[in-house]
């Protein structure tokens, strides 16, 4: 075990790199490369001869690292201790985004003069008169019915910090491939150079006329909320900021299920604490106390608390918090929640990542009933689901109600030995959108 001086690493190496070594031909070779692998900590995965010769083989080996130093350690091991030859080390997440990970293609081809004259001009100029008559009809003829902009500022991104526009661009990517994968959304990356709240807001509106719906993502605390909230006032269409909601959402349905696990699901008595009223605390408590759970919170900034008390949470102590019967925290503060802090019987969502507040191995050995941490909360469950169905339905917004709806049909899909099921179960973003549409149906066309 660790002490005080020692780092925090994950509890196993997951920064995969690709070594391609060129080795003798000779029996022994592979297992000694192996055994000098193994023995710095690394966690060989693939193995694969890409050249066999009489002399020698050449071979691709996947190896996960914690980090630099720690990839630096084997390779100079494997060249003072082996007879292997590192031709090549390739980072496989580099790899994988090399060229992006979107691009902006045609969905028609003009082939023929005909196709020209009516996809081009003078064609075209007759449905951008009607759209001119008729703004609707965008939504029918162009891709403004089919695609979302996705705007940051980067000053929020990840784990990482301010780190401006330009360097959250993969992260962006990343969402809107994930919008086209599993919904097929459309979604551009949209980079605000400012870090001006006002400003924002103002480029924004401007900007989202050819979209669909607005998705906020990596904006700094307090910035966001003020952010969205006034876009959402400014905006007929629907507006979320994903750090918040997307991750709410999420959580509710693994609150659900954590609750139906130990028997508890339906008990009106207990007591809800979220701990850290950033982005995603914020959302968490509101959204919880929504759905009907009594909640308290803790947050040691005065702003993030009266924040919260504006939407209803009661604010408390943190000893007050921590000894909630469902305690989840969004601190970022490793080690927060001790063992002894720990209550018999209690639910703990120890979010932060890489490394929680308290390890979920810990809090079940201290007698919590159930523990999880950040790895069960993927947003990628509900962010593409909820702005399909909005943007299918016209809808306004995206309101609490539609949230819930996600986060109830996400619950019902997870397996028994699941919290909540993964984002490549094809019946997640489907029973998403259904669900939500249904709800969005009911908002829009109320029945008498």
């Amino acid at each position: 075990m660790s002490d005080n001086t020692t780092p925090v690493r994950p509890r196993l190496p997951d920064n995969d790199v690709v070594f391609v070594v060129k080795n003798p031909h000779r029996p022994g070779m592979l297992g000694k490369l192996c055994t000098v692998i193994g023995e710095e900590g690394g966690l060989i995965g693939d193995t694969r001869a890409v050249f066999i010769g009489h002399d020698h083989i050449i071979r691709e080996i996947t190896v996960s690292v914690y980090d630099a130093p720690h990839l630096g350690a084997i390779e100079r091991a494997i060249r003072e201790r082996t007879q292997a030859e590192i031709l090549d080390i390739k980072d496989v997440v580099f790899e994988q985004h090399r060229g992006g990970k979107i691009a902006i293609v045609r969905t028609k081809s003009a082939t023929t003069v005909g196709e020209l004259r009516n996809l081009y001009t003078p064609g075209v100029a007759r449905v951008s008169k009607a759209v001119q008559h008729d703004p609707e009809l965008a939504y029918e003829y162009t891709m403004l019915g089919n695609t979302i902009g996705i705007f940051t500022n980067g000053t929020r991104v990840l784990g990482l910090g301010d780190i401006g526009p330009l360097a959250s661009l993969p992260v962006m990517e990343g969402k809107a491939m994930l919008y086209h994968q599993f919904v097929g959304l459309g979604a551009m990356p949209i980079l605000v150079d400012t870090r001006d709240p006002d400003e924002f807001v103002s480029i924004v509106e401007k900007t989202s006329v050819g979209f669909a719906g607005v998705h906020l993502e990596d904006i700094r605390t307090p910035d966001c909320f003020f952010i969205e909230e006034e876009l959402i006032r400014r905006l007929r269409k629907p507006v979320m900021h994903d750090d918040q909601h997307g991750t709410a959402t999420v959580l509710l349905a693994a609150v659900i299920n954590a609750l139906k696990k130990v028997g508890r699901y339906g008990d009106d008595r207990l007591v809800f604490s979220q701990i850290g009223l950033g982005a995603a605390g914020y959302a968490i408590a509101k959204l919880l106390r929504e759905y009907g759970y009594r909640v308290i919170a803790y947050d040691p900034s005065t702003e993030a608390c009266a924040h919260a008390a504006r939407a209803g949470v009661e604010i408390v102590s943190f000893d007050d918090a921590v000894a909630a019967d469902v305690v989840i925290a969004t601190t970022g503060k490793v080690g927060l929640i001790t063992r002894e802090m720990i209550r018999p019987g209690q639910i703990v969502f120890a979010l932060s990542n890489p490394v929680p507040e308290i390890l979920p191995e810990e809090a079940l050995d201290a007698g919590a009933a159930f523990a999880a941490d950040g790895k069960s909360v993927n947003n990628a469950l509900a962010f593409p689901g909820l702005f399909k169905a909005a943007v299918e339905m016209r809808a306004d917004s995206i309101t609490s109600a539609m949230k819930i709806a996600a986060a109830e049909a996400i619950a019902e899909l997870a397996e028994p030995d699941e919290l909540v099921p993964s984002p490549f179960n094809p019946l997640v973003h489907s029973s998403v959108v259904a669900r939500v549409r249904e709800v969005a149906e009911k908002f829009l066309h109320p029945t008498e």
